[in-house]
């Protein structure tokens, strides 16, 4: 008898399967197609003598988007058909997005079709007795491919599946994982991982789970914006042991990298008439979060799924911070609350918390719908009391293990409930444990309230599954977020407004250009962070970069095309579950459908036919997947609605920093003063004393890398470091010294200011908060006020009391000698304590100071004269500095007497007591 190639499907709890049964003849047993309704009881034929003579992965992954080819060559070296199990697992987001396959010379190709027209075809196949078969998705995780194939003697099988898929950005990290399961020694087994970032590549790493002796077969070749990974194991190693005949490859490889990005900016990109924007800040202050933790305590928790969520429960509440506000509601056919209301975080209400936790034991049935209403109305409580700070992020943590079963148990009514109580601040989260939960209803309602959803595998390690999930949301750095562009240069453009943004996560934006003379692209960025409002410009030159990708072999050159697709088909999924009415979802049906063939994409709407000729004759089979959409592919934030206001920063400068006249040379026989303490350039101190109306000017001679004390006062608390910077070159012998970084720290308020030539970083504890010099911002942080002027200068004021202005001085890049260096000045008004001291410090008790026998110097223009401060009498001459804060490249002349020797004689000691080992220190003794 000779059968027809055939392919059917298997479908398990979390996977699609594959059966391929091959053209060759069977003798002692008869093999029927599979329907549908028997798949679930289809175990796979393992067979003998089978050889697979290649096993390859191959990733190409260009601006966060891979493409991920699986092939593998099969024979059957024995005497009598043989069946071999074959398993390929993808990412759960990934779409199929082409299958093919040869046997014996007859190649079948995929093609991907609305679903009811490959049904259509398959059915005329199955009619004619043509082969047929039907590939589908599961409905839950769309995770492992399972591929049973059936192989004659001396037949040959090449297998051919490629997927595609977006990287997401979790906890600082792009994670790709290939799941290699060969099943066979294979004499070729090869992976190898692509990877292009137009921006460049900020690390590159790769792990895997096949064991110890395969751990250091990898190799990682890593350039500026290229990587490429192998892992090619050898036969021998391969083996379980020296002599066994078991491989031992079976598990998963795991890359992963990050990119190189600017300070708070977004990245823009351009290719093949479409456009991506990236937009991943870092290094901002987290915003303070207010969380109802509601959690699911029927009696299916009881045991380990209890115990881990007790585990991972203790964990979190050991995360919150002091500015966190926090509650918890237990639930199963009652709903308690451990607190009527938010309470601080404190350690003590947190151990109070852990000890409530610890103490359930789980019973009864599943309320869900009383529990979350009674948190919504927790959160709506604490925010008219005014007790939620209104930049604070508000949201609720669902933990469950089962469908309601008490109280109102109709899912759309709960859905409904929940959406008409909760507002546009507040974000609800649901973590599903275990396969019981209705994953489909917890997805729908996390989505349908500015959250996503969650599956927890209730196993050993679902205490670490929880923890993670919640670090993925416990830093929301950015409120409201508005990625824009031009009208008139680009449509069809993706989700562009964002509910938040979480640390070490990543917001994208894609869409289409329109025709137009224009040569680059723009985008605005505007969002709400804790203490000030951002405004960022991108922009992309829209031919540059498909230059580049031609000239790489391995990038994918159609990224930008596939992820606009990628994006839109999964935002239209979400939409579709979240539509209202039939006549809603059938047009957003239609979209995903017009589209997932346009990109060839497996979705729950379309299927790929996969045909293949041999001497005229046509054999067809089906790769489909299911109806409905419950893989959990969309979980990105759903867009805000109603209009956005973008608060625009307004600055005015206090009057010492704004500068008079440039002082003349003598008025009345005095000088015309400054009237404020300036450090610049080599670094040149100008010390303002306002009783003698008189300016003071020394240099300090020390080495880059010193730190030293320029503002040290116990009494407030506050002190003021600078680290210094060498020149590029020695100059007549001597290496020229700047300050390269300012560090303003306030000991009283736990808080500190480095200012650098490149960022802007201020401390609070744990918290550390960098800013960029590419935007004018203002931020205020437990009483210390930083305001950034774009590019320009920072004015840091501690209590109202102390402010310094750090002016930035930027040189020519290829300046063969200078550095980018800080300039320093402080308003005579500081009210400092009477144990202040430090280089400019010790001048506020001003002292006495005597001028006389002023004569002509070795330089005409230098007047020299003998002075008298602190017992001393030092020579002094008469010359100039600069204030730069009229004109921040020529400067205006500064008239002072130089004191000689790095300040010998007028500062009290030697400059080198001032030195000191780390930015916040404070002066000990002179």
């Amino acid at each position: 008898m000779k059968t027809p190639v055939l392919l059917c499907v298997l479908l398990f709890s979390q996977s699609w399967a594959f059966e391929f049964v091959i053209d060759g003849e069977w003798e002692s047993e008869t093999r029927s197609v599979l329907t549908s309704e028997e798949e679930e009881d289809f175990e796979a034929i393992q067979g003998n003598d089978i050889t697979v003579k290649s096993y390859k992965v191959e990733s190409r992954i260009t601006s966060r988007f891979a493409h991920t080819t699986v092939k593998s060559s099969v024979v059957n070296s024995g005497a009598n058909a043989q069946s071999i199990g074959f398993n390929v697992q993808i990412p759960k987001r990934a779409f199929i997005n082409n299958f093919t396959m040869n046997v014996n010379g007859i190649t079948f190709v995929g093609s991907v079709k609305e679903k009811t027209v490959a049904r259509n075809l398959y059915a005329q196949a199955r009619a004619r007795g043509k082969a047929a078969g039907i590939v589908r998705t599961n409905s839950q995780a769309m995770e492992t491919f399972r591929t049973e194939v059936h192989v004659p003697p001396g037949s040959k099988v090449e297998f051919e599946l490629h997927y595609q898929e977006m990287m997401q950005r979790k906890l600082g990290v792009y994670q790709h994982t290939l799941h290699l399961q060969p099943g066979r020694l294979v004499p070729l087994l090869q992976v190898d991982v692509y990877i292009f970032e137009p921006k460049g590549i900020k690390f590159v790493t790769a792990s895997n789970t096949l064991g110890e002796h395969l751990s250091e077969l990898t190799k990682i070749t890593h350039t500026k914006e290229k990587a490429h990974i192998v892992f090619k194991p050898t036969l021998q190693q391969q083996r379980k042991c020296e002599n066994c005949t078991e491989s031992s490859v079976d598990g998963e490889f795991t890359v992963m990298y990050d990119v190189e990005r600017e300070s708070n900016a977004g990245e823009l990109q351009v290719s093949d008439g479409h456009f991506v924007q990236f937009f991943a800040p870092s290094d901002l202050s987290p915003l303070s979060k207010n969380i109802v933790f509601v959690i699911d305590v029927s009696g299916s928790m009881w045991g380990l799924k209890m115990k881990q969520t007790v585990e991972a429960m203790k964990a979190i509440l050991d995360d919150l911070s002091m500015d966190d506000y926090f509650s918890i509601i237990d639930f199963n056919h009652n709903v308690r609350c451990w607190n009527e209301d938010l309470v601080q975080a404190s350690s003590i209400q947190a151990n109070e918390a852990k000890k409530y936790i610890q103490s359930i034991k789980p019973n009864g049935g599943t309320n869900i719908n009383e529990a979350l209403l009674r948190a919504v109305q927790m959160l709506v409580r604490a925010s008219n009391q005014g007790l939620t700070d209104p930049r604070s992020v508000s949201m609720i943590i669902l933990v469950s293990d089962g469908d309601p079963t008490v109280g109102e148990i109709k899912l759309n009514t709960i859905q409904k409930n929940v959406k008409r109580v909760m507002t546009e601040e507040f974000s609800l989260y649901s973590l599903g444990i275990g396969f019981d939960v209705d994953f489909d209803f917890l997805e729908r309602i996390a989505m349908d309230n500015r959250g996503i959803a969650q599956r927890i595998n209730a196993n050993h390690d679902a205490a670490d599954q929880l923890k993670t999930f919640y670090s993925q949301v416990s830093s929301p750095l950015l409120r409201t977020i508005s990625i824009n562009f031009p009208e008139n240069a680009v449509n069809n453009v993706t989700q562009n407004r964002f509910d938040k943004f979480f640390h070490g996560s990543e917001l994208i934006v894609a869409g289409k250009l329109q025709p137009s003379d224009f040569t680059t692209l723009q985008s605005i960025t505007t969002a709400s962070a804790a203490n000030m409002d951002l405004n960022i410009q991108t922009e992309a030159d829209i031919h540059g970069l498909d230059s580049v990708l031609s000239t790489h072999q391995h990038s994918f050159t159609g990224f930008a095309r596939q992820m606009w697709a990628y994006i839109t088909v999964n935002q239209l999924l979400a939409e579709r579950s979240l539509a209202s009415t039939a006549n809603k979802k059938r047009r957003i049906t239609q979209r995903i459908m017009a589209l997932a063939v346009e990109h060839q994409f497996v979705t729950p709407f379309t299927a790929m036919l996969v045909e293949g000729h041999d001497q005229g004759r046509a054999e067809r089979l089906i790769a489909d997947s299911p109806r409905d959409s419950r893989h959990g592919c969309c979980s990105a934030t759903v867009p805000l609605s109603g209009p956005q206001t973008v608060k625009q920063l307004l600055y005015s400068k206090p009057p010492w920093i704004q500068p008079t006249n440039a002082p003349t040379q003598e008025a009345s026989g005095k000088l015309e003063s400054t009237a404020i303490t300036i450090v610049e350039n080599d670094p040149h101190f100008i010390i303002h004393l306002p009783k003698s109306n008189m300016d003071i000017c020394f240099n300090i001679d020390s080495k880059p890398g010193h730190i030293l004390n320029l503002i040290s006062d116990p009494g407030t608390g506050v002190t003021i470091n600078g680290q210094l910077v060498g020149s590029k070159k020695m100059k007549n012998n001597k290496i020229d010294t700047y300050f390269g970084t300012i560090s303003i720290y306030s000991k009283t308020h736990g808080v500190q200011a480095v200012v650098g030539t490149n960022r802007i970083d201020l401390m609070e504890g744990r918290n550390n908060h960098s800013f960029s010099w590419g935007a004018t911002a203002e931020l205020v942080l437990n009483r210390m006020r930083v305001t950034i002027v774009k590019e320009a200068h920072v004015t840091v004021t501690v209590d109202g009391k102390i402010s310094v202005m750090v002016l930035l001085h930027r040189v020519w890049k290829k300046h063969p000698i200078q550095v980018d260096f800080l300039g320093i000045y402080m308003s005579n008004a500081n009210k400092y304590s009477t144990q202040v001291h430090g280089l400019i410090g010790q001048f506020a008790k001003e002292p006495e100071v005597k001028l006389y026998g002023v004569h002509e110097g070795a330089d005409p223009k230098k007047k020299e004269a003998t002075m008298e401060v602190k017992g001393n009498k030092l020579a002094v001459t008469r010359g100039w500095q600069k204030d730069y804060r009229r004109d921040k490249k020529r400067g205006s002349d500064v008239y002072c007497w130089f004191i000689h020797n790095s300040g010998k004689g007028f500062i009290d000691g030697s400059y080198t007591s001032y030195i000191l080992p780390q930015l916040d220190s404070f002066l000990t003794s002179i």
